[in-house]
């Protein structure tokens, strides 16, 4: 008996270890998105392909980007992704990255008459983002108050196309594939910056150590590349 409560207690700090990580992440296709009950998306494999690579169990939950940020803020072996990481971020998380660099661009509805040469010229438009992402933060950095504040992307989208908003904020690398679907286009560039997991304060250092070799790993390898071609996106300069 002796014997198997050694064994037990020594095997305790690898059990309080194997803890799942639980990410959140919103619906912002084709970045991280539902399909049925799957959830899928540029950056949500190369979250699948970095767990698998350190072999640790994980959940991914797609919800509201405030709530899926806020649980990351205060929710223990909780990530975010994917999370622009600027200088008001960097102290709330612990990061690894990067999941892609990109560029933020102001859009408008095709046929809107909408135009500006610069962000001054934009700040005169209503400007539509999502409630706690970080183009909202960066909106009222950059000086615009005419904010028209969501709950979700779509749900900003939508307002933009029906022309209850003048101009939206959107990945470039994604613009480049909505603009397939949709009557958008380009106004002017908002904002460049690296995108990544971020994670509560008080996650484990090895286990972020461990996530960020494998993601490095995978964009040495060339394998972030061509998650990204797969989802018609193309990362060259």
């Amino acid at each position: 008996m002796k014997k198997l409560l050694l064994l037990a207690f020594l095997a305790l700090p690898c059990a309080a270890h194997a803890q799942t990580i639980n990410f959140t992440t919103e619906d912002y296709a084709p970045f991280n998105y539902r399909e049925g009950k799957e959830i899928k998306g540029a950056t949500v494999e190369q979250v699948e392909k970095v767990m698998a690579a350190i072999g640790v169990d994980y959940t991914i939950e797609v919800l509201p980007w405030a709530r899926a940020f806020g649980l990351a803020r205060t929710a223990p072996m909780t990530c975010v992704f994917a999370t622009a990481h600027n200088s008001a971020r960097d102290p709330l998380f612990k990061w690894i990255e990067p999941l892609l660099i990109d560029r933020n661009i102001l859009i408008t509805r095709k046929g809107s008459g909408v135009t500006a040469g610069n962000l001054d010229e934009a700040k005169k438009y209503t400007i539509g983002t999502q409630r706690e992402d970080y183009t909202e933060t960066t909106l009222k950095e950059k000086g615009f108050t005419k904010l028209d504040v969501a709950s979700d992307f779509n749900a900003t989208l939508r307002k933009l196309l029906s022309g209850r908003i003048d101009m939206m904020p959107i990945s470039e690398l994604y613009f480049d594939k909505l603009k397939a679907d949709q009557p958008v286009e380009m106004v002017t560039v908002l904002s460049a910056q690296p995108m990544g997991i971020a994670c509560e304060k008080g996650f484990p250092d090895d286990l972020r150590a461990k996530m960020q070799s494998a993601l490095d790993k995978l964009i040495a390898d060339g394998e972030q590349k061509k998650i990204f071609l797969k989802y018609g996106m193309n990362l060259s300069d």
